[in-house]
């Protein structure tokens, strides 16, 4: 045999070899699974990772996901239970626009091929999945579902969702509701309602503070003129005990030397009333109340040839004025 031929065949057979062996040997990762089908039937399923072989050109491997995966289902309307405390129920018709999503994972790959082969599991699932959410949220009411039991309905939700998962081989993480909202046709509608009773909310804080300010400001002009009564009422005493203390201090000098107050006080009438600026003063040049420019002693002309002509009484006089008595 030729050296060519030789050469060729090995070639061949090193093909072949590599085709048996590429189709006995397998691996299976860690974040998969593996189910062996031998002509159509399931034979063995492979859950640890490693590198398996089956029998090339008869058997298959299909391969599963171990992860959680998602499905998700169509936003679709829900009629809500009747709530007459609601006002937005009222006003939607009790209807919300209801969107939700699961997590699951295949704990058994062997029924699962068995009831949903290699198409996936996917639709089916968001079937269930609207299903449950019509079942557990058709008997709930609008403030459950966005605010007061939503744990509780999701939870509702996802046991509900797990019995009818279990035939598939599959086990139900969680289920949530992502979106619950108010159909587009009544949402206008509804905001519009809102932001009234926000208006009419305001309105009602605005003159409940207005009333309030009143009050106050009320009170504080009545205090304010309580505070001014008493305090001119304080003022008018204390000016009252003033003058009277300044009306005692003038009769006690005016009694110790009453020339003097006198002559003090016509001083003081003479600088008030001959300050600078127009002081026109219409009097006799001989009044008494220029006495002190015409006399020091503050006395008139008149007093004092009054004095001078009075004649003084002598001791003979005085004498026969005794006799005869």
């Amino acid at each position: 045999m030729r050296p060519g031929y030789v050469g060729i065949v090995i070639a061949i057979l090193l093909l072949i070899a590599a085709i048996v062996g590429y189709g006995t040997f397998f691996t299976v990762y860690q974040t998969r699974q593996a189910l062996v089908v031998r002509l159509g039937e399931p034979v063995r399923v492979i859950t640890e990772p490693g590198l398996n072989v089956k029998i090339p050109f008869i058997d298959n491997v299909i391969y599963l996901d171990k992860r959680i995966l998602a499905v998700e289902s169509q936003a679709h309307d829900l009629n809500l239970q009747s709530q007459d405390n609601s006002n937005a129920a009222q006003v939607v018709g009790q209807q919300i626009d209801v969107d939700t999503f699961a997590r699951y994972r295949i704990i058994d790959p062997l029924k699962y091929y068995q009831t949903v082969g290699q198409e996936g599991a996917d639709t089916q699932l968001a079937i269930f999945l609207t299903s449950a959410a019509r079942r557990v949220l058709g008997r709930a009411t609008l403030a459950d579902v966005i605010r007061n039991k939503r744990d509780e309905l999701m939870k509702q939700m996802r046991e509900l969702l797990a019995v009818d998962a279990k035939p598939f081989g599959i086990e139900i993480v969680d289920v949530r509701i992502r979106r619950a909202d108010l159909p587009e046709q009544n949402r206008d509608a509804v905001y519009a309602r809102m932001q009234t009773e926000r208006q009419r909310e305001a309105a009602e804080f605005r003159a409940q503070g207005s009333q309030k300010s009143q009050e106050i400001r009320a009170k504080a002009d009545r205090d304010v003129t309580v505070l001014i009564a008493e305090a001119n009422s304080q003022s008018e005493q204390i000016r009252g005990q003033g003058d009277a203390e300044r009306n005692r201090i003038f009769a006690e000098a005016y009694g110790q030397d009453p020339g003097f107050f006198a002559f003090y006080r016509s001083m003081q009438a003479y600088r008030t009333s001959m300050t600078r600026g127009d002081t026109r003063l219409v009097l006799r040049p001989d009044s008494d109340f220029f006495r002190y420019f015409g006399n020091p002693s503050g006395k008139s002309a008149a007093d004092g040839a009054a004095v001078l002509t009075t004649p003084p009484r002598s001791s003979n006089a005085a004498g026969a004025n005794s006799a005869n008595k």
